[in-house]
């Protein structure tokens, strides 16, 4: 991997965009962004920020490229840094007409490819022919307006070609940024959307009243779920406690930063799922990610009753009161 890993683009321009391109300019020279409006980058050349998103963070915009055409900042990068909202993933890519199969992909994206309900680095893989060495995902409890304030937080980048892994974390350690390395590609993956599902359940029980007794029951029987799932989808040796898993569902079921539980707490304030949803500024993953794994879970049968809670809510349109005290009585 001689001068790996070459050059670096953004992939989107929300607030992980932006707190990921906070971190790569601590240690990179340049890089490239492609963001889809080009009044955004307008503004945000004259600013000196992102006007949409974590505008306290400044940058230098000599060292950034920007463009919306998705063709140009391919072509002229080595590593692409995927953080767009999953249920538009597709959409970018449509206007692709530069080969991927000779990049480096790496994906910060918390979701799943909707109506394929595919893994994106699966979606890459199948639809890009991108080598599953060339492909990574970044995953851990990191909020980007804690990483816009520099406060100490945890990744772990996964690929199956370790070396690439460990290649890229020098990319996001800094002063405030530590960085572990795994394979579990998949595994990291799926967890990244399950936590999102939960995370919108526990805002759920939140907007309900429950209290913090409850809420330490409902982790612990979060996360094992989540080990039955990964087990049944991808069996590959992995500790369940380990940040990329635990920490990213404890910080995601728990922080006010959290759109998802955010979403669920409206919910569970008596919005209905469109209001809420209306009311969001940002998009909440978990409202994808539920279906997806639903249908996923079709097929493997684990059990899995707080994702079958979730479902019957958002897509069934059954009573939260009855369908949350079901689940509760399931619980020890």
């Amino acid at each position: 991997m001689e001068n790996f890993p070459g050059k670096i683009a953004i992939m989107g321009g929300g607030s992980w965009a932006t707190a990921l391109a906070k971190i790569v300019l601590s240690n990179q020279p340049e890089m490239n962004w492609y963001m889809r409006r080009q009044e955004v980058i307008e503004e945000f050349k004259q600013a000196k920020h992102n006007p949409s998103y974590l505008s306290a963070v400044t940058f230098d915009t000599e060292r950034i490229h920007f463009s919306t055409d998705i063709n140009e900042i391919v072509d002229r990068s080595d590593l692409l840094i995927f953080a767009t909202p999953s249920p538009f993933f597709k959409n970018h890519l449509k206007q692709l007409r530069v080969p991927l199969r000779d990049k480096t992909i790496l994906s910060a994206i918390k979701g799943l490819v909707p109506d394929e309900n595919m893994l994106i680095t699966d979606y890459l893989a199948e639809c890009y022919q991108v080598s599953l060495d060339r492909l990574a995902v970044i995953a851990g409890p990191c909020h980007a307006e804690e990483v816009a304030l520099g406060r100490l937080s945890y990744l772990t980048l996964a690929c199956k070609d370790l070396d690439r892994a460990r290649a890229l974390a020098p990319i996001f350690t800094n002063d405030f940024m530590r960085t572990s390395c795994s394979r579990d590609v998949r595994g990291m993956e799926y967890a990244s959307v399950l936590k999102n599902i939960y995370a919108i359940v526990a805002g759920i029980c939140h907007g309900m009243k429950y209290g913090d007794n409850f809420q330490a029951v409902f982790i612990s029987n979060a996360i094992k779920e989540m080990q039955r799932f990964l087990g049944s989808a991808h069996t590959l040796p992995r500790d369940i406690s380990d940040s990329a898993y635990l920490g990213d569902l404890l910080v995601t079921a728990y922080s006010r930063y959290s759109r998802n539980r955010t979403f669920g707490s409206m919910i569970g304030k008596g919005y209905s799922v469109k209001t809420a949803q209306l009311e969001m500024e940002m998009i909440a993953e978990g409202y994808y990610g539920a279906k997806c794994i639903y249908e996923i879970n079709e097929r493997y049968q684990v059990d899995m009753p707080i994702l079958d809670t979730l479902y019957a809510i958002l897509y069934e349109r059954q009573s939260p009161q009855a369908v949350i005290r079901r689940m509760t009585e399931t619980f020890k």
